[in-house]
């Protein structure tokens, strides 16, 4: 039990003491970059659906 309550008064202490956190607007600033880099990711990959499928419908379509 003991070594448990010092695992948590350590990780706390490292949590408020050591970890160096993102600004506000710096982490707003990352999450826009996330959004629009998983929206352009996510066009690329339907482009490239519907260009596989039309081919193999062609393909097929023979």
């Amino acid at each position: 039990m003991e070594s448990l309550k010092l695992y948590l008064r350590e990780s706390y202490d490292e949590l408020v003491n050591k970890v160096t956190w993102p600004s506000w607007v710096s982490l707003q600033e990352n999450a826009i970059l996330v959004v629009v880099a998983s929206l352009l990711l996510a066009l690329i990959v339907f482009i490239m659906d519907v260009f596989s499928s039309t081919l193999l419908d062609l393909i097929y379509g023979l």
